[in-house]
């Protein structure tokens, strides 16, 4: 029996379709308490007027269907390229149709620009609800880009309205400061990236929603480890993108640090729901921004303030060129975007803070709620 999930994002809508119930309350874990997703009825006729004017995702198992688009992008001329960390062929029709393939993860893609519907085929349940949750987000990058959005990478909290964006490199201390600031009994917007736009005299932000990666560390010191083991163990499920060593390790009760052959943490990863449910905080679908924190992690150091903040640079915009894990393959952001001068002008007149964290939760905790908070009220 078919299912359907409407999810909006400001003028932006894609209703996620499917014969497997499971796929659609993926759609509603991710997107529900950032955007408004919600169940809608399935018309009788299962027509396209789903979609209301926005994006249709028809997602399914269906070895059929993805037999048939295999042959389809091995009959066409196709390029490799790297998508979501998966080996993947792209087919391009001469209609402007689009057909990819992940072959190590069974799935298959066509992508029809004229009625922006998308259909995801593959073999297993759990790997098409993965895609469909992640399609479904860039079909609505793809309609708030055209609306003039932009994308920061920057974790976001937000009170009363007014939110504190972080920018920095990876290891900066974005999700940490977002943490730390939602236990403060901030809201939290993205912890990662977000989407922005001008409006009137201010700058209007969304959420970018996605799964978070919370270290073992940052989870020990704010005392959240323990309720997430006890839940663990009484059969809670995290991402599956969460590595087995992470949930052997949570199983154990370990909180030494596990990397990989590459020197990467793995972490904890959550779907966008149990950071409520585990963690206990307050999701925030849209703020404007008050001002800008930067901060930097030093293990040995003492929090504080320091005198000059940094300036915004090219690496705090997102753009076709600096997005690396979810290259544009059906071509759903516009060609040409709207130029983020007049963005970067008006973040660059907002207050701002720099500042030095250290693995002590409670005192880091303290100093960022004191300068957020003299911020917000400047």
């Amino acid at each position: 029996m078919l299912s359907a999930t409407r999810i909006h994002a400001d003028a932006a809508t894609v209703t996620v379709v499917s014969d497997t119930k499971d796929i659609t309350d993926w759609a509603l874990r991710y997107f529900g308490g950032w955007w408004n997703a919600t169940t809608v009825p399935v018309p009788a006729d299962h027509s396209d007027s789903l979609a209301e004017g926005g994006a249709l995702l028809l997602a399914d198992v269906d070895d059929t269907r993805l037999a048939g688009i295999e042959t389809l992008v091995g009959d066409y001329d196709h390029n490799e390229i790297e998508y979501a960390n998966a080996r993947t062929l792209v087919a391009r029709h001469e209609d402007g149709a689009v057909y990819a393939t992940q072959p190590a993860e069974r799935l298959a893609y066509h992508y029809d620009p004229a009625t922006s519907r998308l259909v995801i085929a593959g073999a297993h349940a759990q790997s098409v609800a993965v895609a469909a949750s992640r399609l479904a987000r860039e079909l609505i990058r793809g309609q708030l880009l055209r609306a003039g959005f932009h994308i920061l990478h920057a974790s976001c909290v937000v009170r009363n309205g007014g939110s504190l964006l972080t920018f920095g490199p990876k290891g900066a201390g974005k999700t940490t400061t977002a943490l730390l600031l939602a236990r403060e009994g901030f809201e939290l917007l993205a912890n990662d990236r977000v989407f922005i736009r001008p409006e009137g005299g201010g700058l209007r932000i969304l959420p970018w929603p996605s799964a978070a990666a919370i270290g073992f560390g940052l989870l020990k010191s704010t005392g959240l480890y323990e309720p997430l083991r006890a839940r663990i163990l009484e059969g809670e499920q995290m991402h599956p993108t969460q590595d087995q060593r992470v949930t052997d390790a949570l199983h154990a009760g370990s909180t030494e640090p596990i990397w990989n052959a590459k020197g990467k943490e793995l972490k904890p990863q959550f779907f966008p729901d149990q950071l409520s449910s585990l963690l206990g905080m307050t999701l925030a679908p849209q703020a404007h921004a008050a001002a800008l924190l930067f901060p930097q992690v030093d293990k040995d150091a003492e929090p504080r303030v320091l005198d000059t903040p940094r300036v915004l640079g090219e690496e705090d915009f997102f753009t076709g060129k600096t997005e690396d894990r979810y290259p544009d393959i059906f071509s759903l952001a516009p060609t040409k975007a709207a130029p983020p001068t007049d963005l970067a002008d008006r973040l660059a007149q907002l207050p701002r803070r720099a500042l030095v964290l250290n693995h002590d939760s409670r005192t880091s905790g303290e100093m960022l709620a004191k300068t957020a908070n003299d911020l917000l009220s400047a």
